[in-house]
């Protein structure tokens, strides 16, 4: 199997101060209001991209030791502003990515961003192994992808209509079987990516953002 991954998964420890819990990664569940809550899938993988490209360039004012829950709810709020969920959510990659470089921007942080879509049918979606190139090159420049799931198909472990994100990749040479670590709920957790890709029947996306 071969395995590729974002260099530094410990940027994303989150740590609350009132409960000494530890999370990974940003959770809808912090947002303050119900339909943050509902809708919030988006705007939070979208701070944890951002979290990290901050760490990583160092152009950051929350520390180098663990990001308080707090500071990171601060963060997602702000996101929010930019990355703002419509009544069916964040959709689509483009939403995601053209609002994300909005606020980039806005806070005068230098992004580029690729991305890649499924459509719907079948016929006109990337080969899985061109999926597998797109997350290897992401992870060769050390970064986190972000993942639109609408049909997770015979995949249990995701939540259909959901955004997570994707911080590693284990795959066999041939393509059949690979493996993915999301962070989903203040957690890290592993998903069956060819599982997903040859059984879901809805649209998804891919999208990351480099420096």
């Amino acid at each position: 199997m071969t395995t590729k991954s974002i260099l530094n998964p410990d940027f994303f420890k989150v740590l609350d101060e009132d409960t000494r819990e530890l999370y990974y990664g940003c959770n809808q569940e912090w947002y303050t209001t119900k339909w943050q809550r509902l809708s919030g899938c988006g705007p939070t993988v979208a701070s944890d991209l951002i979290l990290y490209l901050f760490y990583r360039t160092r152009q950051t004012n929350l520390g180098m030791g663990l990001i308080s829950k707090k500071n990171c709810l601060e963060l997602m709020e702000e996101i929010w502003q930019y990355v703002t969920p419509t009544m069916h959510g964040v959709s689509n990659t483009k939403m995601f990515y053209e609002a994300l470089f909005s606020y980039a921007e806005f806070k005068g942080f230098h992004v580029q961003y690729r991305f890649l879509d499924l459509p719907n049918k079948r016929l006109n979606r990337p080969s899985f192994s061109e999926l597998l190139n797109f997350l290897d090159e992401a992870f060769s420049k050390d970064t986190p992808v972000a993942f639109l799931n609408l049909c997770n198909g015979d995949e249990k472990g995701l939540d259909r209509w959901h955004w997570v994100t994707i911080i590693a990749l284990e795959y066999t040479e041939n393509g059949d079987q690979a493996f993915a670590d999301i962070i989903d709920d203040g957690k890290i957790k592993r998903i069956n990516l060819a599982l997903w890709y040859h059984t879901t029947s809805k649209a998804g996306g891919f999208v990351y953002f480099t420096t």
